[in-house]
């Protein structure tokens, strides 16, 4: 099984996001995305905002799931967002979200897409999880608290 560890880089991990919409954090967390991907930050944006548009990944429960497929991605990309004040993301329980996993993954990469999305989700129905990582104080701390997650799953 895939861990998260083995395709999130400490560079796209963002322990305060500072935007406080949905468009903001999606434009924020994609930055470094972008230049990791080698792909055109608006290109990346759209993708995501366009997969908004069908139904909000906000999934509840302060986590946030924005993800999509870009054509010519060589692998997939992932980000990890921490707010603490939380931001409308038009959650299905209509709360504040506070974490966010972005997952862009090349167009014909259904299956991994589809079990990363699920292994994600998975973790982070723990709400001791949830709690650790929004509180952690570094991103050697949100490593940590991730490694310690992914050999537990």
């Amino acid at each position: 099984m895939m861990k998260i560890l083995d395709v999130l880089d400490k560079d796209a991990i963002f322990i305060d996001l500072k935007s406080q919409d949905k468009k903001g954090v999606i434009e924020e967390m994609v930055t470094p995305l972008a230049r990791m991907a080698g792909v055109k930050h608006d290109v990346l944006a759209r993708v995501l905002m366009e997969r908004e548009r069908l139904g909000s990944t906000g999934i509840g429960g302060g986590v946030g799931i924005p993800h999509g497929k870009l054509k010519g991605l060589k692998s997939l990309i992932l980000g990890l967002g921490l707010s603490k004040n939380g931001v409308n993301f038009e959650s299905i329980d209509g709360k504040p979200t506070h974490i966010f996993f972005l997952l862009v993954t090349p167009e014909n990469s259904i299956d991994i897409h589809l079990k990363l999305l699920a292994h994600i989700s998975g973790i982070l129905k723990n709400e001791l999880f949830r709690e650790r990582l929004l509180n952690a104080g570094d991103i050697g701390a949100v490593l940590d608290i991730i490694r310690q997650e992914d050999d537990a799953a």
